[in-house]
């Protein structure tokens, strides 16, 4: 670490469709086994796979004609892909272009059994699928094999109430079952224990604007191994690190 620049590992030929392009990017996974990336090349409607191997100058897809949002991955290496255009969830074998529904896909709308534009998931070590159910302001859970999701944060309509959620976004869930999603419009990160009727805003939640402690549509989360958490702030163009206790 200390770089104070990136480095360019996949793209940054301009906004194109050929194979050593992307076209608005969303997720990214690290696929260790292969030593690869795995990106959501949401703009050409299609996930990729490049080689973080040195000389790489190009992609392969993995799938093709999908729309693609956000990404996870089991301990089992199945990959998992939310798709805004169809409302679903499914998991793929990496290198199979069907995949098996495991989440949504009866159409759109605030139903149990349905999505209104997943973007970001996550997937437990049960294969639990977590995900961030954007315009129906909530996040859902779908237990392994569950025709229907449970309503785990949000699911009160749009709003910046402790139980609201306004574009849920990028999403993480620890061990414990603890949600933590980033509540774009409302410009702040909530954390939801297990079980929760109200979630507790963590960082943010102090207006639109440029400080320290604000967020301008707040978008993507991480956490690294010592808990700090980092947020991508999109509208300010950054990323901010915070120490979580």
């Amino acid at each position: 670490m200390g770089d104070t620049s990136g480095q360019v590992v996949a793209g940054g030929n301009g906004q194109g469709n050929r194979l050593d392009q992307l076209n608005y990017p969303t997720d990214v996974l690290i696929d260790k086994e292969t030593d690869s990336l795995i990106i959501s090349d949401r703009g050409n409607g299609r996930v990729v796979r490049w080689s973080r191997r040195s000389g790489t100058t190009q992609g392969e897809i993995l799938i093709n004609n999908i729309g693609c949002w956000g990404l996870a991955v089991d301990d089992q290496r199945y990959l998992y892909i939310s798709d805004y255009v169809k409302h679903e969830v499914r998991r793929y074998h990496i290198g199979d272009k069907n995949g098996t529904l495991v989440a949504g896909g009866n159409g759109q709308d605030a139903g149990l059994n349905q999505l209104n534009f997943p973007t970001y998931i996550f997937v437990d070590q049960q294969q639990t699928v977590y995900v961030s159910d954007h315009s129906n302001h909530r996040v859902m859970k779908w237990n392994k094999g569950a025709k229907e999701g449970i309503v785990v944060a949000g699911g009160q309509g749009y709003g910046n109430a402790l139980t609201q959620l306004s574009y849920s976004n990028g999403l993480f869930v620890d061990t414990l079952g603890t949600i933590y999603v980033v509540d774009s419009s409302n410009h702040r990160v909530m954390r939801w224990p297990k079980g929760a009727k109200r979630g507790t805003v963590i960082v943010g939640g102090n207006g639109y604007g440029e400080g320290a402690n604000q967020f301008e549509y707040p978008f993507g989360l991480s956490f690294d191994r010592h808990g700090n958490l980092y947020v991508v702030d999109e509208n300010n163009h950054r990323v901010q690190c915070f120490s979580i206790e």
